[in-house]
C-alpha cells in the first residue's frame, strides 16, 4: 500500500508512480479552466477599456493616459518573474496562485470603489476643452489599485499555465499531435479567447452605456468566482514539489566553473560528473544530456581529487552534475529567441490605446439605434484567433505536414516566425487605414473638430484586428510552447515568466519611443497630439513600428536557424507496470 506525504508547504511528495497518477489529469481541467476563464474575463473587462476611463473619467491627455497604461502593463509583466521564483523556490505553484488571486481581487475591489465614489474623480469634461485633470491624490489611488492587480497577476500568470500543464504528461505529445498534452496550449488559448470575447462584448458595453461602477463590479465578481473555482478542487491537483531556488543552482554552476576556469574540459563527456540520485528531484521528465555548446560551463562538471573526498555529499559550489550544467545552458540558449519578442511588444504596446481613440472619432453605428463601443472592436481579433486555433489542428497541421514531414506540422519556432510576419502586415494595414481616416476628415473639414464623428465606418479598423488575431494564434501559442518545452523542468515557472518579462521590457521601450516622438515632433504638427488625433500623424508612427518589426524578424530568423534544441533522456511509462524506464533512444526534442 503506497502513500503520499506532504511537505511543509503542502506540496505532495509522491512515494511511487501509481499514487502520482491518482492526481491531476483531465478531471482537474474544468476547475483550472473555470478559474482561468473567470480570471481572464475579469482581467479583460478591467483592462480593455481603461484608456477610455483615464481620458473621459479622469480627463488625462491621450499620450499621458497611454503611457500610464503601458508603464502599468510593463510593471505587471515584470512581476511574474518574482512570482515564478517564489513558486519554483519554496512556495510551490498552488499556494503562489492562491495568494495572487487574493491580492488581485483586492486591487479590483479598490478600483471599483474608486469608480463609484465621486471624490475620487475630477469634474466631467464632455467638451474636451480646458478640462481639469485628476489630482495627484486621485492618481495615487489609481496607482495603488493598479499596483495591487500587478502584484496579483505576477503571482498568477507565470504559474497557472505550468500548473495546468503539470496535470498532464506533456512528453506524450512530442510525436503525437492528437495527444492531450500536445493540444493543451491550443485549448488553453481557445478558452481564454472565449472569456476575452465575452468581456469585450458585455463588460465594455456596460462600461460605456450604463456606468463604470457596474462595469468594473462585474469583473470583480468574476474574480471571486475564479478564486472559488480554483480552491474547490485543491484535493485533485497534482502539485510538483519546489526543489529550491533555481537561481541558487545557476549560481553554483557559475561559481564552480569559475573556480575551475584553468582546467581543460575532457573531450569525452562521459568523464564529466553524473549523479542520478542527486538530480532525481529536478529531472522527473528525464535528465538533460551533454551538449557541445557553451563549453566554458562544462568545467563545473570536471571531477578533481578534492571533489572526491566526500562522494556521498558533494560540494555543489565546487562540482555540478552534467544535468545542472545543461540547465543553465538551456536557459542561455533560449535568451536570443526570448529577446526577439521584446521589439514586437514595443511596436504593439500603444496600438490598442491608439486604435480605441481612432475608433472614437469614427462612425460606430451597426444599426440606426446601436453603436459599437470602441474597445469592443477587439472582439474581431479574438474571434479570428479562436477560429485560427480551432482550424490549426484540423487544417493547418495536415497542410504543413506535406511540406515539413513533421507530425505536428511546424515546430514552435516556425510557428512563431509565421506570427512575426503576419504582425508586420497588420501594422502596415494600420498605417494605411489611418491615412484613409484623415483623408475623409479633411474632405469634410473636420480636422479641427476633435469631438465630431468622421463619416467613415469604424469597420475599416477590422482588418488589422483580424490580422493581429491570426498573428497571436501563431506567435503567442508558439512562444508558450517554446518556453515550456525548452526550459529545464525545475525552472519552468521562471522561464514562463520570461514571456511576461518580454512584455515588461517591450512596454517600457514602447513608452520611451512614444514619449520621444511626442516630445520631439513639435507642438503645431505633433505626430501624437494630446487632444486632437485628427491633427496628428499616427500613420508615421505605424511606419516606424513596421520597420522595427522587419529588423526584428531578420534577427529572429537568424537566431532560430542557429538554435540548439534541448537534448533529453525521455522517461516513459512501461505498458504493463507503473515503473519508470529510460527510453532506449536519447535524442534532442527537435520536433517540439
Amino acid at each position: 500500500m503506497s502513500s503520499n506525504k506532504e511537505d511543509d508547504n503542502g506540496e505532495t511528495n509522491y512515494e511511487d508512480t501509481k499514487d502520482k497518477k491518482t492526481l491531476g489529469g483531465i478531471k482537474t481541467m474544468p476547475f483550472i479552466l473555470a478559474n482561468e476563464v473567470c480570471d481572464r474575463f475579469a482581467g479583460t473587462g478591467f483592462h480593455a477599456n481603461l484608456i477610455t476611463y483615464l481620458t473621459q473619467q479622469l480627463n488625462l491627455p491621450m499620450v499621458k493616459a497611454s503611457n500610464i497604461l503601458t508603464n502599468f502593463g510593463g510593471t505587471s509583466s515584470f512581476m511574474p518573474l518574482i512570482g515564478a521564483l517564489i513558486a519554483d523556490s519554496f512556495a510551490g505553484r498552488f499556494y503562489t496562485i492562491f495568494v495572487g488571486l487574493l491580492v488581485y481581487l483586492l486591487g479590483m475591489v479598490c478600483i471599483t470603489t474608486s469608480s463609484i465614489l465621486p471624490q475620487f474623480r475630477p469634474p466631467s469634461c464632455p467638451t474636451k476643452e480646458n478640462c481639469i485633470e485628476a489630482s495627484s491624490s486621485q492618481l495615487w489611488i489609481l496607482y495603488l489599485c493598479l499596483l495591487l492587480t500587478s502584484l496579483g497577476s505576477g503571482a498568477i500568470r507565470p504559474n497557472v499555465v505550468t500548473f495546468a500543464a503539470d496535470q498532464f504528461d506533456m512528453s506524450t505529445g512530442k510525436s503525437n499531435p492528437s495527444s492531450v498534452g500536445r493540444n493543451f496550449f491550443n485549448w488553453y488559448y481557445f478558452c481564454m479567447g472565449l472569456a476575452t470575447l465575452t468581456a469585450l462584448t458585455v463588460v465594455v458595453y456596460i462600461q460605456d452605456r450604463v456606468g463604470w461602477g457596474l462595469g468594473l463590479g462585474i469583473p470583480t465578481i468574476a474574480m471571486v468566482l475564479s478564486f472559488i473555482a480554483f480552491v474547490v478542487a485543491a484535493h485533485l491537483y497534482k502539485r510538483v514539489k519546489p526543489e529550491g531556488s533555481p537561481l541558487v543552482r545557476v549560481a553554483q554552476v557559475v561559481v564552480a566553473s569559475f573556480k575551475k576556469r584553468k582546467l581543460v574540459v575532457p573531450e569525452d563527456p562521459t568523464l564529466l560528473y553524473e549523479n542520478k540520485k542527486l538530480d532525481a528531484s529536478i529531472s522527473g521528465d528525464g535528465r538533460l544530456l551533454h551538449t557541445d555548446s557553451l563549453k566554458w560551463f562544462d568545467r563545473a562538471a570536471i571531477i578533481t581529487e578534492d571533489d572526491m573526498k566526500d562522494s556521498t555529499s558533494p560540494n555543489l559550489w565546487r562540482v555540478a552534475t552534467v544535468h545542472r550544467v545543461e540547465e543553465i545552458k538551456s536557459v542561455i540558449r533560449m535568451v536570443p529567441i526570448w529577446a526577439s519578442a521584446i521589439l514586437m511588444v514595443t511596436s504593439q504596446s500603444h496600438q490598442h490605446s491608439f486604435i480605441i481613440i481612432q475608433a472614437g472619432t469614427m462612425d460606430r453605428h451597426m444599426s440606426p439605434s446601436f453603436e459599437i463601443p470602441p474597445a469592443s472592436l477587439s472582439i474581431f481579433g479574438v474571434l479570428t484567433m479562436l477560429i485560427c486555433l480551432s482550424a490549426y489542428k484540423r487544417f493547418f497541421v495536415p497542410f504543413a505536414r506535406r511540406f515539413t514531414k513533421n507530425p505536428i506540422g511546424v515546430t514552435c519556432l516556425q510557428r512563431m516566425g509565421i506570427g512575426f510576419m503576419i504582425n508586420i502586415l497588420a501594422t502596415l494595414v494600420s498605417g494605411l487605414v489611418e491615412i484613409k481616416r484623415k483623408q475623409v476628415a479633411s474632405a469634410h473639414n473636420l480636422i479641427d473638430k476633435p469631438n465630431a464623428v468622421i463619416p467613415i465606418s469604424v469597420f475599416w479598423l477590422v482588418p488589422q484586428f483580424c490580422l493581429h488575431g491570426v498573428a497571436e494564434a501563431f506567435m503567442s501559442v508558439g512562444h508558450l510552447e517554446f518556453l515550456y518545452d525548452q526550459s529545464p523542468e525545475s525552472m519552468r515557472s521562471t522561464c514562463m515568466a520570461l514571456n511576461s518579462l518580454t512584455a515588461s521590457i517591450g512596454s517600457y521601450l514602447g513608452t520611451f519611443v512614444v514619449s520621444m516622438i511626442h516630445d520631439h515632433t513639435g507642438k503645431e504638427h505633433n505626430w501624437l497630439p494630446d487632444r486632437n488625433l485628427n491633427k496628428g500623424k499616427l500613420d508615421y508612427y505605424y511606419w516606424i513600428m513596421s520597420g522595427v518589426q522587419v529588423i526584428n524578424l531578420v534577427y529572429y530568423v537568424t537566431c532560430a536557424y542557429f538554435y540548439t534544441w534541448k537534448p533529453l533522456e525521455v522517461i516513459k511509462d512501461s505498458e504493463n507496470e507503473g515503473d519508470l524506464e529510460l527510453a532506449t533512444e536519447k535524442t534532442p526534442l527537435a520536433t517540439s
